[in-house]
């Protein structure tokens, strides 16, 4: 968001409304599907793979799975709790068998406080961190050069509107509005709602 700039030393700036940078609400068009998210993860040197893997199996945020610890994932439960997000709100998601059978690898051996997905080194993955990894796996694995981290995030939101599940869980396990939802994703619930009218057509 930017404010409109003002006269010097007076409050006309602040008399502005806030509007939002131009394409901030742009609906994210490039799409990676399971095969290609495959070809990513395979393309993807080992210290990057798993986290990139994880990106692969949740919708969440690349900055949020970065932050994740050891104690955020209870085994027994199989439920991961979502500490540290950007909206600010914590949230806990029950992991399918397959996917919390990784998680499980990925903690084995380490201490609760200790990153989930850690660097060689031990410390958690940042933006900085993770950037260089995913665009030179891209380029491996011949995918669109912009693909990113936050692509992956919006592939598997995609997958999972694809897969019909109700566009409030799909919210819930992203960590974001129903109303961001349907913003950048409305338009594959009404295919689907057209595709189903057409099969029922006498």
């Amino acid at each position: 968001m930017v404010l409109k700039s003002g006269a010097p030393n007076t409050d006309a700036a602040w008399q502005e409304a806030l509007r939002p940078f131009k394409g901030a609400d742009k609906r994210r068009e490039l799409y990676l599907d399971r095969d290609e998210r495959r070809k990513l993860i395979d393309a993807t040197c080992e210290e990057a793979r798993p986290f990139v893997k994880a990106l692969c199996l949740l919708p969440l945020r690349p900055g949020a799975l970065a932050g994740l610890t050891v104690r955020d994932f209870d085994k027994r439960t199989r439920s991961l709790t979502i500490g540290k997000d950007k909206n600010g709100n914590p949230r806990q998601i029950s992991l399918p068998q397959v996917i919390a059978d990784f998680f499980a690898d990925q903690v084995k051996d380490k201490l609760p406080a200790a990153p989930i997905f850690a660097r060689a080194g031990g410390e958690a993955w940042n933006k900085d961190a993770w950037k260089y990894p995913i665009k030179e796996a891209v380029k491996a694995a011949g995918l669109p050069g912009a693909a990113s981290a936050y692509t992956l995030r919006h592939s598997v939101i995609t997958d999972l509107i694809r897969a019909r599940l109700p566009i409030l869980t799909v919210a819930q396990l992203s960590g974001t509005s129903v109303a961001m939802i349907e913003s950048h994703y409305g338009h594959l619930v009404r295919d689907d709602a057209e595709e189903a009218l057409a099969s029922i057509a006498i």
